[in-house]
């Protein structure tokens, strides 16, 4: 390998394909890589079927991903989340009801899919707002955002613009 690459890695029980299948049904620019599925070796280490999928490469907007199917043992929390930062509130409505099927909303742009994954679906320019230098700007900005689960695009921009 000339180049360091660099892959997030998502533990699942036993959904990793279908997690797989379902985030890139939701992103337009995704595609699935290569599958390594179980063999009969080790099946007293795994217990999963000879062809059951251990690992799928997959991608979402560019971004690299492997979906492992790694067992019960550890659960996804919301100390890691995908965050994905959208133009439009057309792309927030997208991929929030899409992201929310099966899972629950949570406050301030915060959802978790029904594979207990974390996710913030922004508007592209919270971090600037966040990164205000007037004082008021930011924390109006901040008032609307803790009041909202879903972001309301317009409404973060009136609160930025002080209407």
């Amino acid at each position: 390998m000339n180049k360091q690459e660099i892959k997030i890695c998502l533990w699942y029980d036993d959904q990793a394909e279908e997690a797989v299948r379902f985030y890139t049904s939701i992103f337009a620019n995704s595609e699935t890589g290569q599958v390594s599925r179980f063999g009969k070796e080790g099946f007293e280490h795994h217990g999963r079927p000879e062809g059951t999928a251990m690992s799928i490469e997959f991608s979402l907007n560019g971004m690299k991903f492997i979906a492992m199917n790694g067992g019960p043992l550890f659960r996804f929390n919301e100390s890691a989340s995908v965050v994905v930062f959208c133009d439009t509130q057309e792309e927030i409505d997208h991929y929030w009801s899409r992201l929310t099927e099966g899972g629950t909303e949570q406050p301030c742009g915060w959802l978790k899919d029904k594979y207990g994954l974390s996710w913030q679906i922004q508007p592209a320019v919270f971090p600037g707002w966040l990164a205000e230098v007037d004082p008021m700007r930011k924390e109006r900005v901040l008032k609307a955002a803790f009041q909202m689960t879903r972001f309301d695009l317009a409404k973060l921009q009136e609160a930025y613009d002080g209407k």
